[in-house]
Order: structure tokens, then C-alpha cells, then sequence
């Protein structure tokens, strides 16, 4: 017989309750605690499966006598709460821990890195369930990872994982690792310090064994470095564009004219980056690694191919979202970072209007300067505080404006774009102090475009 545990969950979103609803089905006692409010679709499935929940506040000394807590990952460790269950000794895990103990002889496909694995991980499930496998997506996408480990039986699972959920993550162990990339990123929650971002981010290869795979960036001189001095224990698959690696079990290499090859063991596919429907060199990266990590899995080239090439753009990443009067609008809503926005500016073929700002989570904007001088003629700042972003492009961009909301931005933006032009939406940081999520401006974004200028 299963011993019960008392079991806490912290947060009471998708993480949340899917962790509730796994350790109820397992037998555990169960109390799920939100300082905040529980959307209403969160709370019928807690009441579905008969889960205690609280809102708008904490249970303090029935939290700390927990067994075990499970934090959401958007929970910092700097809440008074988690401090609490720190000096009292109570272990805190994420729900990737707590679900992978019950999956059973599923496997999985991990993905993270600084940019490009939302697009990754969508391209990766596409190909498995094209293929015909018995997959689910979860992690920072798709579905509750533990919700679908308590209501269905799974193949394979393929997860999207930020650093947050990595810190969690102690025995869990990915089939398949990919890790596109490491730029500094939530340096506010790392304590400012860049090297506790990398070692979040590396914990992506821990408890790997020589029976599994991991596929990285050879471009990236961090993961470099880290291998150089922690080499991978799993069959490493490289993947490349500025540089060969050699690799026994395969790897992956763009070659100047477009095309890249993938390979691992005798499987190789070839794919054509000018028929992808996602363009950009980050998107070529994107592809192989999402071709490399499938193959690993067992997915056959053809398959691989044709998913690639049918393969539409991610909501939110570098995403067209009108055009009128020779101006296309572009939404990368996504790119909360600077790394993500030098993909994003590099990927530009015409004179750009640059929307940026938001929450600066301690950026470095040198390495944009390069693509901002070439081609971008206005950058409009949107947030509360826009004086860091002014203040770093002063001298490098003609045209600087400032705003304090989106319907300012975009009329100024709007203003400020010509005919062949491009407005794209960049922000380079996150989007709290305007928005709930990247995923509420982008969709404002798009709406203010279609009831504005699309009408």
C-alpha cells in the first residue's frame, strides 16, 4: 500500500492544479494554496477531483507542517512563504519532480535554453504526433505535465522547461536533452549573477546517461565552455551553423547556401531552410535541433521532413500580424530578452519601427546596437520607466519616443512607419508593468491592429 503524504501545492495555476489533481489521484493529502485569486476553470477541475484549495492568502503553519511542497515555478524564491519552508527544512520541489515519479516507462523530449524553445518544442510535438505517437506537450506549453500524467497514458511527453522549473528538478531525468542556448535572462531572480542562470540552465543534462541523448548549440561559446569543463555523460548531438563539431552519434550543420543537414546513427534528413514557413537563422536552429531531438526518438527522416516544411509560426514569435498601406506589422511579443531580439532584428528586411520596453530584468543592450543603427529609424519605448532604453540608444537610433501605454505606442508608431516599412513589436523585456504576460500584449497588440488599422 502507497504511503500518504501531506502534500502543499503553492499556486493555483496550470502547474498548480495539475500537481493537486496528481497527488490526489496518488492517494496524497492534498492542499492547494494561492495568495492570489484561482481562475474559474482551475477551480472546477480542484472540485472535479475534490482537492482543498485556498485563495487569497496562506495557511502558514498548515503549509509548514507539509511532508513535501510543490512551487509553482512563477513563485520567487524570495516570498515569505518559501523562506519559511526553507528554515523549517521542508523539501520543495517543482512539478516536473513530483509527476515524473508516476509516468511509468514513458520518455521524454526536454527542451529549454534562453530563446527558442517554445518554437522547438511545438515543432518537436508536431513531428511525434504527425509521426502517430502517443504524445502530450506540457511544461511552460500545452497542457499540465502532472494533469496529464493523472488523466492519460503517454508514449512520450515533451516539455518546454524554464530555469524556474530546472531549479525544482532533482532526480528527473530527460530521455532526450535540448538546450538551444544560454544569454543572460531572469537575472533578477539568479541574484544578478549570470554563472547561477548557467548552472540552472545546465541542469538539463543531470542524471542523463550514456543510453541518452543531448542536443545543444556548438555556436553558443557558454554551453561550450560548460562542457569543457563538465562533459556531457549523454551522446551528445550537436547542431551548428558557424562551425563543424564532431560528434559519433551525429549532428546537425547549416551550410551557406540554406540547407541543413541533420543525422543520428544512419538517419539523416535534409532540410531546405528557404521552403520552411519559419524564416530567420533562429528558426534554421530552431529546425535542427527539433529535427535531431525526433530522429533520437525514433521518428523516421521522411516524417521529419514533411513536418518541418508544413510547420507555421509560433503565436507571439516573430508572428505577421497585418499590413496596410505597404506597413507590415510584426508581433515577437516573446522576445522578452535581448537575445531574443537580435534574432528578431536580424530577421528584418525592411527599414523598422522598433516597439520596445516593458520590465528591464537587468539587460545589456550593446549587442543590439549593430542591427539597430542598420535597420531601425524609430524606436518606441512603451512602460512605465522607458529612461534605461532611451538613455542606451540615444545616438544610435534617429528617432526616440517615449510612452507610457500601448494605444501611445502604436499611434506614434503608426506616425513614424512608411510605406515598405516594418513596425515589429520586440520588447526585450517582460511585460509586467503593463500587462499580465507577453501573451496579453501580443494579443493586444494584434487587436489594436485590427480595430485600428486592419478595419
Amino acid at each position: 500500500m502507497k504511503k500518504s503524504r501531506r502534500i502543499v501545492v503553492l499556486g493555483g495555476g496550470i502547474s498548480g492544479y495539475g500537481s493537486a489533481i496528481l497527488a490526489k489521484k496518488e492517494g496524497h493529502e492534498v492542499l492547494l494554496s494561492d495568495a492570489g485569486r484561482i481562475a474559474p476553470q482551475y477551480k472546477a477541475r480542484l472540485d472535479e477531483w475534490s482537492v482543498e484549495y485556498e485563495e487569497g492568502g496562506h495557511s502558514t503553519e498548515r503549509i509548514l507542517a507539509a511532508d513535501e511542497v510543490i512551487k509553482s515555478p512563477g513563485i520567487p524564491d524570495k516570498a515569505p512563504i518559501v523562506k519559511a519552508l526553507r528554515e523549517r527544512g521542508v523539501p520543495i520541489i517543482s512539478e516536473m519532480e513530483f509527476a515524473c515519479r508516476y509516468m511509468g516507462s514513458a520518455r521524454t523530449i526536454c527542451i529549454t535554453g534562453s530563446n527558442g524553445k517554445t518554437t522547438t518544442t511545438s515543432l518537436i510535438y508536431k513531428i511525434m504526433c504527425d509521426a502517430g505517437a502517443k504524445v502530450a506537450l506540457g511544461g511552460n506549453i500545452g497542457e499540465s505535465f502532472a494533469y496529464s500524467v493523472a488523466t492519460g497514458e503517454y508514449d512520450w511527453y515533451v516539455l518546454e522547461l524554464s530555469s524556474f522549473q530546472l531549479d525544482g528538478m532533482f532526480r528527473f531525468k530527460a530521455d532526450v536533452a535540448v538546450l538551444m542556448n544560454i544569454t543572460p535572462d531572469h537575472l533578477d531572480r539568479y541574484d544578478y549573477c549570470f554563472q547561477n542562470y548557467v548552472d540552472s540552465k545546465m541542469r538539463i543534462t543531470q542524471n542523463q546517461t550514456s543510453r541518452d541523448y543531448f542536443i545543444y548549440s556548438a555556436d553558443d561559446p557558454t554551453i561550450r565552455a560548460e562542457l569543457e569543463r563538465h562533459p556531457a555523460r549523454a551522446r551528445e548531438l550537436p547542431f551548428m551553423a558557424k562551425s563543424a563539431v564532431a560528434s559519433i552519434a551525429g549532428d546537425g550543420y547549416l551550410e551557406s547556401d540554406g540547407k541543413f543537414t541533420a543525422s543520428v546513427g544512419t538517419s539523416i534528413v535534409e532540410i531546405d531552410t528557404a521552403k520552411m514557413q519559419i524564416k530567420g537563422l533562429h528558426n534554421a536552429y530552431n529546425a535542427m535541433a527539433a529535427a535531431l531531438a525526433t530522429m533520437a526518438a525514433g521518428i523516421e527522416p521522411a516524417l521529419v521532413e514533411r513536418s518541418i516544411y508544413e510547420f507555421s509560426p509560433v503565436e507571439h514569435r516573430l508572428e505577421p500580424a497585418g499590413e496596410k498601406d505597404g506597413i507590415l506589422y510584426i508581433n515577437d511579443s516573446k522576445a522578452t530578452n535581448v537575445d531574443s531580439v537580435w534574432y528578431a532584428l536580424e530577421s528584418m528586411t525592411r527599414p523598422t519601427v522598433w516597439i520596445a520596453g516593458g520590465t528591464d530584468k537587468g539587460n545589456d543592450y550593446e549587442p543590439l546596437k549593430a542591427f539597430a543603427r542598420e535597420k531601425v529609424h524609430t524606436l518606441v519605448c512603451m512602460g512605465l520607466d522607458n529612461e534605461k532604453l532611451v538613455r542606451e540608444f540615444e545616438g544610435v537610433i534617429p528617432n526616440i519616443v517615449s510612452t507610457s501605454s500601448l494605444d501611445e505606442a502604436m499611434r506614434a508608431a503608426r506616425g513614424a512607419a512608411r510605406e515598405g516599412d516594418a513596425v515589429l513589436l520586440s520588447p526585450a523585456c517582460a511585460s509586467f508593468d503593463l500587462f499580465k504576460n507577453y501573451c496579453h500584449r501580443g494579443d493586444e497588440f494584434k487587436a489594436w491592429i485590427r480595430d485600428n488599422i486592419l478595419k
